[in-house]
């Protein structure tokens, strides 16, 4: 196995977190919050394909994605994001897109500084983890939604 391969593998495993809770997802619960939060689920999910997106394209060199982050730009939940069949296609545009140029990473980058102004400078396999960290805090919201909101 190269490098790219276990890392990759390592990011596909650590995302079933999210992937699972997207199984038997109905529209009605995008809406859903816990008590005395402001983020939706429907909201969680569109924000962790955002953060993928940047992440391709800033962080592993993707320039060929467009991406309009709107939960970073609005930087709350706007309430927009109601709709099942849209928000989970865009889950799975961004998880393409984020899964092919991680594909494309030869070994040898792994260890190369990349700077964003989110996070600073960091190697490429730390910015890895930060996305995986990044996808498992928010899915941890996104399953006590589903679980306890009414």
């Amino acid at each position: 196995m190269t490098t790219t391969e276990a890392y990759l593998a390592t990011w596909l495993e650590a995302r079933t977190r999210f992937t699972n809770l997207l199984n038997n997802l109905k529209e009605e619960a995008l809406t859903k919050k816990l008590i005395g939060t402001q983020n939706s689920a429907g909201f969680l999910i569109r924000h962790i394909a955002d953060v993928e997106l940047l992440f391709a394209k800033n962080v592993f060199g993707a320039k060929n994605i467009q991406v309009h982050a709107k939960t970073i730009i609005a930087q709350h939940d706007t309430g927009e994001w109601t709709q099942l069949e849209p928000i989970l296609n865009y889950q799975h545009l961004a998880f393409d897109q984020l899964k092919f140029i991680i594909e494309q990473q030869p070994d040898y980058v792994w260890q190369e500084l990349i700077t964003t102004k989110e996070f600073g400078t960091k190697t490429k396999a730390a910015a890895l983890g930060r996305i995986i960290s990044h996808t498992a805090y928010h899915a941890g919201q996104l399953g006590l939604i589903l679980k306890y909101a009414s």
